[in-house]
């Protein structure tokens, strides 16, 4: 079942258009409260697989061959000490990629996970999901609901301040007095 969920969750980022049962918001599912929290961190451990392999792609990538595929750069390069190098450097990003299709067994939501998601959360420490309890009830067994998401979504771009338009003073005209200059009433008894 959570495999099922997870692969869901991770299919809802990438919306196709000719999907006719498309998700209203990229990204994210309802499900009830107890699941949302049992999948949070099975979800979380393949997105962390997923940014690790990221960065063994990237430090490969320094030894990665010279020219295309059957070019006589990248025969030499194939059969020298380079393509050692990085077979060696890009071992981990196999296996973990391996270890997510172990857990999914669903090669479209780990094309997913390691393309889009590894690359979105390449520089976020953990926390990549979130769950919102929602008001309704399901119908049949009245149970709780909640959205599991991804984080990172619009909601959570900041907006930018509106700047209020500046506004200058202007000086009020001298020839009329403030009402604390005004002359002073005669004191009662005194004719003027």
């Amino acid at each position: 079942m959570f495999r099922n969920m997870a692969a869901s969750l991770i299919k809802s980022v990438r919306i196709d258009e000719e999907d006719t049962k498309k998700p209203k918001v990229a990204g994210r599912i309802t499900t009830t409260v107890a699941k949302a929290k049992e999948l949070r961190p099975y979800i979380e451990k393949l997105v962390t697989l997923a940014v690790k392999a990221l960065k063994a792609a990237d430090a490969a990538e320094k030894f990665a061959a010279p020219g295309a595929k059957g070019s006589t750069e990248w025969t030499t390069w194939r059969k020298g000490e380079g393509w050692q190098k990085w077979n060696q450097a890009v071992a981990p990003a196999v296996a973990y990629r391996r270890r997510a299709f172990a857990e999914l067994r669903d090669n479209h939501a780990v094309d997913i996970l390691f393309t889009e998601l590894a690359q979105r959360f390449e520089k976020r420490p953990g926390g990549y999901t979130r769950i919102v309890k929602l008001a309704e009830f399901r119908l049949g067994d009245a149970g709780k609901q909640a959205l599991i998401e991804f984080v990172g979504n619009d909601r959570d771009r900041k907006r930018q301040p509106r700047k209020a338009p500046l506004v200058t003073r202007e000086e009020a005209p001298a020839a009329s007095p403030p009402a604390s200059e005004a002359p002073a009433a005669a004191p009662a008894g005194q004719a003027t």
